[in-house]
């Protein structure tokens, strides 16, 4: 099995066979938590005026996501884990877009499926990989801005695993804890729900599915559940 991890959401054309696209903070942690509150499927729209034109035509469907961290005009939540922890979104379609990971998931082109990653359902996603046991798995980390981040830690998280050579979890949390850059970001966040949202998407394995992302008839890319 050929593991590429690859850095940076405008970068995600590159990846091929099975690829996992890395969201940790945190469209694809609160993707889980949307998905584990009963959604029907999540709409992951990498355009903001599409998101809005789809809530138009779709009154019952909710938008959730951010812009640089913020939660738009009109939204029904924002990108947050906390805050739609204990909201039910029973039989309901969400449109999800954010910064970074539902554009990532966009521009995806040559895999020959495609899923998400977070830690709150990383086993799963190791599960499923092996399962399929591909030729090729892509490990798409949308933020790679800065050096052993988050998203680069869940692929080297994955990679390990799927290696028999893993890496200890608590580690992994304490070092991303004393990251500068998430200390500082945590310090003066963009969004007040962010220290929570940090703390919930570290919780290793709250989830036993991985999303799967398939295009429907209007080309849209849809995310549904797939219990491991």
């Amino acid at each position: 099995m050929d593991i590429k991890i690859i850095y940076g959401f405008k970068n995600a054309y590159k990846a091929k066979g099975l690829t996992v696209v890395i969201d940790v903070l945190r469209a694809f942690t609160t993707a889980c938590f949307i998905i584990g509150n009963e959604a029907k499927e999540i709409i992951a729209i990498a355009n903001l005026k599409l998101a809005y034109q789809l809530k138009q035509q779709h009154p019952s469907w909710l938008l959730i996501g951010e812009r640089m961290g913020v939660k738009q005009t009109g939204f029904d939540f924002g990108n947050s884990p906390l805050e739609i922890e204990n909201v039910s979104f029973k039989n309901k379609t969400v449109i999800l877009t954010t910064s970074l990971g539902t554009q990532a998931i966009n521009l995806v082109s040559q895999a020959s499926e495609i899923i998400t990653g977070a830690f709150v359902n990383v086993q799963a996603v190791i599960n499923y990989i092996k399962k399929k046991n591909p030729q090729h798995v892509s490990l798409v980390c949308t933020d790679a801005e800065f050096k052993d981040d988050e998203d680069i830690m869940l692929a080297k998280y994955i990679q390990g695993q799927l290696k028999n050579n893993p890496l200890d979890f608590n580690q992994i949390k304490k070092h991303l804890h004393n990251l500068p850059q998430l200390k500082q970001f945590l310090a003066h966040p963009l969004s007040s729900t962010y220290p929570q949202d940090f703390r919930l998407a570290l919780e290793l394995d709250r989830f036993d599915f991985i999303l799967k992302a398939e295009r429907n008839n209007n080309n849209l890319i849809v995310l549904k559940k797939v219990i491991i």
